[in-house]
Protein backbone atom coordinates (compact mmCIF):
# COMPACT_ATOMS: atom_id res chain seq x y z
CA UNK A 1 0.00 0.00 0.00
CA UNK A 2 1.35 3.49 -1.13
CA UNK A 3 1.38 5.69 1.93
CA UNK A 4 -1.35 8.63 1.58
CA UNK A 5 0.17 12.26 2.44
CA UNK A 6 -2.27 11.94 5.43
CA UNK A 7 -0.34 9.17 7.27
CA UNK A 8 3.17 10.60 6.09
CA UNK A 9 2.35 13.55 7.63
CA UNK A 10 0.95 12.49 10.87
CA UNK A 11 3.93 10.14 11.59
CA UNK A 12 6.29 12.88 10.85
CA UNK A 13 4.12 14.93 13.46
CA UNK A 14 4.02 12.39 15.80
CA UNK A 15 8.33 11.83 15.71
CA UNK A 16 8.46 15.76 15.68
CA UNK A 17 6.20 16.15 19.04
CA UNK A 18 8.22 13.18 20.59
CA UNK A 19 11.06 14.91 19.65
CA UNK A 20 10.02 17.90 21.16
CA UNK A 21 8.85 16.78 24.64
CA UNK A 22 11.95 15.21 25.36
CA UNK A 23 13.35 18.37 24.52
CA UNK A 24 11.13 19.85 27.08
CA UNK A 25 11.68 17.58 29.72
CA UNK A 26 15.22 17.56 29.85
CA UNK A 27 15.64 21.67 29.58
CA UNK A 28 13.04 22.69 31.16
CA UNK A 29 11.51 19.73 33.53
CA UNK A 30 8.03 20.14 32.85
CA UNK A 31 6.24 16.69 32.39
CA UNK A 32 2.58 17.64 33.31
CA UNK A 33 2.07 19.16 29.59
CA UNK A 34 4.19 17.48 27.83
CA UNK A 35 2.58 14.11 28.74
CA UNK A 36 -0.25 15.01 27.97
CA UNK A 37 1.04 16.55 24.35
CA UNK A 38 3.05 13.19 23.77
CA UNK A 39 -0.22 10.73 24.45
CA UNK A 40 -2.60 13.31 21.75
CA UNK A 41 0.02 14.10 19.16
CA UNK A 42 1.09 10.59 18.59
CA UNK A 43 -2.30 9.65 18.81
CA UNK A 44 -3.52 11.40 15.71
CA UNK A 45 -1.37 9.32 13.40
CA UNK A 46 -2.66 5.95 15.03
CA UNK A 47 -6.05 6.69 14.53
CA UNK A 48 -5.50 7.70 11.18
CA UNK A 49 -3.79 3.80 10.27
CA UNK A 50 -6.29 2.92 12.09
CA UNK A 51 -9.33 4.36 9.88
CA UNK A 52 -7.44 3.05 6.38
CA UNK A 53 -8.31 -0.57 8.11
CA UNK A 54 -12.05 0.14 8.85
CA UNK A 55 -14.43 -1.79 8.56
CA UNK A 56 -16.62 0.20 6.04
CA UNK A 57 -17.12 4.11 5.35
CA UNK A 58 -18.69 4.84 8.75
CA UNK A 59 -16.43 3.37 10.77
CA UNK A 60 -13.54 5.06 8.40
CA UNK A 61 -14.97 8.74 9.05
CA UNK A 62 -15.44 7.56 13.17
CA UNK A 63 -11.72 7.41 13.31
CA UNK A 64 -10.76 10.74 11.56
CA UNK A 65 -13.03 12.37 13.32
CA UNK A 66 -11.37 11.06 16.35
CA UNK A 67 -7.71 11.73 14.82
CA UNK A 68 -9.33 15.51 14.32
CA UNK A 69 -9.95 15.67 17.79
CA UNK A 70 -6.76 14.48 18.77
CA UNK A 71 -4.57 16.76 16.61
CA UNK A 72 -7.30 19.84 18.08
CA UNK A 73 -6.22 18.86 21.69
CA UNK A 74 -2.68 18.71 20.71
CA UNK A 75 -2.93 22.50 18.97
CA UNK A 76 -4.20 23.43 22.54
CA UNK A 77 -1.51 21.73 24.49
CA UNK A 78 1.61 23.30 21.95
CA UNK A 79 -0.29 26.54 22.53
CA UNK A 80 0.37 26.53 26.50
CA UNK A 81 3.51 25.23 25.73
CA UNK A 82 4.30 28.64 23.66
CA UNK A 83 2.58 30.91 25.34
CA UNK A 84 4.13 29.78 29.07
CA UNK A 85 7.88 29.86 27.47
CA UNK A 86 8.54 26.32 27.53
CA UNK A 87 9.31 26.15 23.79
CA UNK A 88 9.17 28.57 21.01
CA UNK A 89 10.37 26.44 17.60
CA UNK A 90 6.61 27.04 15.90
CA UNK A 91 7.92 24.26 12.80
CA UNK A 92 5.49 21.58 15.21
CA UNK A 93 2.38 23.96 15.39
CA UNK A 94 2.40 24.56 11.99
CA UNK A 95 2.64 20.31 11.12
CA UNK A 96 0.03 20.72 13.66
CA UNK A 97 -2.32 22.66 11.53
CA UNK A 98 -1.24 20.81 8.19
CA UNK A 99 -2.22 17.77 9.93
CA UNK A 100 -5.38 19.62 10.82
CA UNK A 101 -6.55 20.72 7.82
CA UNK A 102 -5.90 17.47 5.73
CA UNK A 103 -7.97 15.74 8.33
CA UNK A 104 -10.91 18.03 7.47
CA UNK A 105 -10.69 17.82 3.92
CA UNK A 106 -10.09 13.89 4.15
CA UNK A 107 -13.58 13.84 6.22
CA UNK A 108 -15.25 16.37 4.10
CA UNK A 109 -14.36 13.89 1.01
CA UNK A 110 -15.45 10.84 2.50
CA UNK A 111 -18.59 12.11 3.90
CA UNK A 112 -19.53 13.21 0.41
CA UNK A 113 -18.60 10.09 -1.06
CA UNK A 114 -20.93 8.22 1.11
Amino acid sequence: MQESPLILKSKEFALQIIRVCNAIKNTKRESVLTSQLIRSGTSVGANIREAFYAHGKADFIAKLQIALKECSESEYWLELLFESGYYDEKDVFDLCIEVKRLLISSLNTAKNNK
